[in-house]
C-alpha cells in the first residue's frame, strides 16, 4: 500500500529533523520526506496539517499477558492497545505463564504477534529458568529465538552469586540485563514508607530497598562490565544513584514508569486499588527527582508499564488487590503533561519515548536498528501522527486494553494518537 502523509510537522529526535513536510510510504517502507517522488501514486493520503508525524512509539514495559493469564489480557487486545497508543514496538516481560525461558515459546509468542500485524513484540527472556532464581537459562538460544534481553521481571534475586554469573556469561556475549531494583526482603509491602502508610496500617517499602539492590547491582557491573538496564527506578535516592554511575561511565541505562511520574502516595486515597502498583507510589520529593532525572537524561526512557489486570482482581482490600494498571493508551498523552510542566519542546519529549528507547536497545535490534524509534528514507514506515492540541477524558470503558483499571481515571489529557501505521500498514486511524 503506498500512503502519503501531508502537510504535518514531521519531527525526528534521533535526526534533529523538525519541518512542515510530507511522508511518502510505500512497500513498508519510508520513500520520502520532503518531496514525493513524481510518479508516486498513493493509496491514501493521510492530511496531518497542525498535527505532529513522528516516528512509532517504543515501550520498554508492557506485559500481554498472554500466555496463561488471558482473563486479563489477550495478544490481540493488548497490541490493539499499543497501536492506539501509537506505540509500534514493545518490549514484553518474560513473567508469563509458562514463563519465557524456551526458545520454542518465544518463537510462538512472535508468531503469534506478527499474525495481528499491529505492535511488534520484542520479547526479554527469563534471567533464570521458570524465574526460580536458581539456574540460568540459554541466553544464546533464545537470542536466537528473537529475545532482545533477560529479566526477572518482578521476582527479585536473593542469590547474589546468580547475578554476578549471570552478567559475567551475559557480558561475555554482549546481552543486557534487565533488573528491576528491588531488595528481595525489603521489598515484600504494598506501599511506600511514610507517613501514610503508617496511618494507613499498611506494609510497606522503605527507599532502602532500591538503593541497597542499585549498590548491589553497581559492584557487579564494575566486575563484570555487563550491560544493564534498570528498570522502573522510583526514588529520588535511586536516580542519584543512577546519575552518579553514569558520571562514572558504567554500561547502564534506566526508565521510569509513567506512574510514578504523576503521581504520589497520596493518590492511594481511601485505598484505592487503581493505585495499587508496582514499584510503589513514593513521595512528592520522589516523583520531583525522577520528573528531573529523566529531563535530564539521567533516566533514559519513559515507560507505560502496562499492566492490564482483572476487575475482580482489583475488587479487594488494598493489600490483596493485585497489582498494576493499563498505560499503553496513556503513554503519549502523558508523556505530553510532563513536557509541557518542565517546559520542555515536543522534540525533546519524543525521544523519551522513540529514539531513546530504541538507543536502550541497541544491537539487540539486529538489521532493524537503524529503523526503529526514528524516521529515515529507506527505513522501515513505523510513523505515528500526533496532536497536541486539546484534552480529552479517560474513561476507562473507552480503552483497547482488556484491563481498564488505571489510576488516571477521570484526568483531563493533553493530545491525541490520530493514526498509527506500522510496517506500512494503518493499524490504527482515529
Amino acid at each position: 500500500m503506498k500512503i502519503l502523509i501531508q502537510n504535518g510537522r514531521v519531527i525526528d529526535p534521533a535526526s534533529g529533523l523538525d519541518h512542515i513536510a510530507d511522508v511518502a510510504i510505500a512497500a513498508g517502507h519510508i520513500v520520502a520526506i520532503g518531496q514525493a517522488p513524481q510518479d508516486f501514486e498513493p493509496n491514501k493520503v493521510m492530511d496531518a496539517q497542525g498535527c505532529i508525524v513522528a516516528p512509532g512509539l517504543v515501550d520498554l514495559a508492557a506485559r500481554l499477558r498472554e500466555p496463561g493469564q488471558e482473563h486479563e489480557g489477550m495478544l490481540a487486545s493488548e497490541l490493539a492497545a499499543a497501536v492506539a497508543g501509537g506505540v509500534t514496538w514493545l518490549v514484553c516481560s518474560p513473567d508469563t505463564d509458562p514463563v519465557l525461558d524456551e526458545p520454542g515459546l518465544v518463537e510462538r509468542l512472535r508468531y503469534r504477534a506478527e499474525k495481528l500485524h499491529q505492535s511488534r513484540v520484542l520479547p526479554l527472556g527469563a534471567l533464570t529458568v521458570g524465574l526460580k532464581g536458581e539456574v540460568l537459562t540459554e541466553m544464546g538460544q533464545l537470542t536466537a529465538a528473537g529475545c532482545v534481553g533477560f529479566s526477572q521481571a518482578e521476582v527479585a534475586l536473593p542469590n547474589t552469586q546468580v547475578v554476578q554469573r549471570a552478567l559475567q556469561y551475559a557480558s561475555s556475549f554482549g546481552y543486557t540485563v534487565w533488573l528491576r531494583p528491588q531488595d528481595f526482603y525489603l521489598g515484600q509491602g504494598v506501599a511506600a514508607s511514610g507517613p501514610l502508610a503508617t496511618r494507613m496500617g499498611l506494609s510497606s517499602v522503605p527507599v532502602a530497598a532500591e538503593t541497597i539492590a542499585l549498590h548491589t547491582i553497581f559492584e557487579l557491573v564494575r566486575s563484570t562490565r555487563a550491560r544493564v538496564h534498570l528498570c522502573r527506578i522510583s526514588s529520588a535516592a535511586g536516580v542519584a544513584l543512577v546519575r552518579q554511575a553514569k558520571v562514572e561511565g558504567l554500561p547502564v541505562t534506566a526508565d521510569v514508569s509513567i506512574n510514578s511520574l504523576h503521581l504520589t502516595d497520596a493518590d492511594m486515597g481511601y485505598f484505592d486499588s487503581r493505585a495499587r502498583l508496582t514499584p510503589v507510589l513514593r513521595q512528592q520529593q520522589d516523583r520531583d527527582a525522577l520528573r528531573a532525572g529523566l529531563a535530564d537524561g539521567t533516566l533514559d526512557a519513559l515507560v507505560s508499564d502496562h499492566t492490564p489486570v482483572d476487575a475482580d482482581a482489583k475488587a479487594l482490600p488494598f493489600a490483596e488487590a493485585e497489582p498494576g494498571a493499563t498505560g499503553l493508551e496513556l503513554l503519549w498523552s502523558l508523556a505530553l503533561k510532563w513536557g509541557q510542566a518542565e517546559g520542555l519542546d515536543v522534540s525533546a519529549v519524543l525521544s523519551r519515548i522513540t529514539s531513546q528507547p530504541a538507543r536502550v536497545l541497541g544491537a539487540s535490534l539486529r538489521d532493524l536498528q537503524s529503523s526503529v524509534g526514528q524516521l529515515r528514507v529507506g527505513g522501515v514506515a513505523d510513523v505515528c501522527v500526533l496532536s497536541t492540541e486539546g484534552h480529552w477524558p479517560v474513561s476507562p470503558s473507552a480503552l483497547r486494553s482488556q484491563g481498564k483499571s488505571t489510576p488516571f481515571s477521570g484526568y483531563e489529557l493533553p493530545g491525541r494518537v490520530l493514526a498509527t501505521v506500522v510496517a506500512g500498514h494503518v493499524a490504527f486511524e482515529a
